[in-house]
C-alpha cells in the first residue's frame, strides 16, 4: 500500500477513484471524464495513459497523457511529478491543455526540454450555463447535420480548425482521423449547422459529454456572414439541443483575445467559471 506521495500509471482497478477526482470539477474535467466514462483506464482503449498522484493512500490528482497532456485537479506537488514523468517519456502530445494555473506550472517545467512551442495561449476563459437564453431567440434554421451531409460540413470544419489552431487538420494522415471524428459527431446527432444553398453558414458541435455537463466546440460562422448576429442565434439554438437532450450544464472555453466570441457567449447566458491554458506544438 502506498504511504508516501508518489505518481504512477493508473490501472482499470483505479477507475472509481479516478472518476471521483474527475467529478470534483465536472465542468473543467469534461473532456477527460467523457473519455474515461467510455473507455475506462485501459491505455489502448483510452488512447493514452492516465497518471495518478497519491498523497498517502488517496488519489488526489490526475494527468491524461495522450494526444493532449492534461493536468487534472493537479496540486503543485503533482505537477512536479507529472512534469518529471513527461520529461523522461519525451513529448508525444500535440498540445498541453488544462486549467490555467496547473498548465502554466507544467509548461514552465517542460519548456526547457520540449520548447519552443508553436503557440502559447495563456488564458482561455472557461464558461458554462444551465439556462436557456432569455433574450436571444434560437435560429430556427440551425439543425442537426445529417449523415449524408459530410461533404457539406467538412469544408467548414476544416476552415474552423485551421483558423482556430493555425494548422490544417488534413496534414499528416490526410485528415483521416479528423474526418472520422467529425463523422462520429454527426452520427451521434451532436453536430449542428445552418446550411443555405449547400453552404454552411453557422456550425457547432457538442464534443465531450458526461452525466454532469457537455462541452460545445467548433463554433464557426462563415466569413461572408459574420457581423449579422448568427453566432448568437446559432448558439442559442445549439443550447436548446444541449440542455434539452444531452446534459444539465453546457460549457465551452474561448480565447481571451476573441472579444466578439466572448461577447456573444455572454449574451446567450454563459458566465466565466474558470480559465484554461493551451500550449500548441
Amino acid at each position: 500500500m502506498l504511504t508516501q506521495p508518489t505518481a504512477r500509471i493508473l490501472e482499470p482497478a483505479d477507475l472509481d477513484a479516478a472518476l471521483a477526482v474527475l467529478d470534483s470539477d465536472p465542468v473543467a474535467n469534461a473532456f477527460v471524464t467523457s473519455r474515461v466514462t467510455i473507455a475506462g483506464l485501459d491505455p489502448w482503449r483510452l488512447g493514452g495513459e492516465m497518471w495518478g498522484w497519491y498523497s498517502g493512500t488517496r488519489l488526489t490528482s490526475l494527468c491524461y497523457a495522450g494526444a493532449n497532456l492534461v493536468p487534472i485537479c493537479a496540486t503543485p506537488e503533482a505537477v512536479s511529478a507529472f512534469a518529471d514523468r513527461a520529461r523522461r517519456a519525451g513529448r508525444r502530445c500535440s498540445s498541453i491543455v488544462g486549467p490555467a494555473e496547473a498548465t502554466a506550472d507544467l509548461w514552465a517545467r517542460l519548456e526547457p526540454y520540449w520548447g519552443p512551442a508553436r503557440e502559447v495561449r495563456t488564458r482561455q476563459p472557461l464558461m458554462s450555463t444551465r439556462a436557456l437564453p432569455a433574450d436571444v431567440a434560437p435560429d430556427p434554421l440551425v439543425r442537426r447535420v445529417r449523415r449524408n451531409e459530410m461533404e457539406v460540413i467538412m469544408p467548414a470544419c476544416v476552415a474552423m480548425f485551421t483558423e482556430e489552431v493555425g494548422i490544417s487538420p488534413m496534414a499528416g494522415d490526410g485528415g483521416l482521423l479528423y474526418q472520422a471524428r467529425v463523422a462520429e459527431l454527426v452520427s451521434a446527432g451532436r453536430a449542428f449547422a445552418r446550411i443555405e444553398d449547400g453552404e454552411v453558414v453557422f456550425k457547432a458541435e457538442i464534443g465531450a459529454v458526461t452525466r454532469h455537463t457537455c462541452q460545445i466546440q467548433g463554433v464557426w460562422v462563415a466569413p461572408s456572414h459574420r457581423g449579422r448576429g448568427l453566432s448568437e442565434t446559432g448558439m442559442a439554438a445549439v443550447l436548446h439541443y444541449a440542455l434539452r437532450d444531452v446534459a444539465p450544464v453546457a460549457s465551452l472555453y474561448v480565447n481571451d483575445f476573441n472579444a466578439p466570441a466572448r461577447a456573444a457567449y455572454h449574451r446567450v447566458g454563459f458566465t466565466e467559471v474558470g480559465a484554461f491554458m493551451s500550449v500548441l506544438f
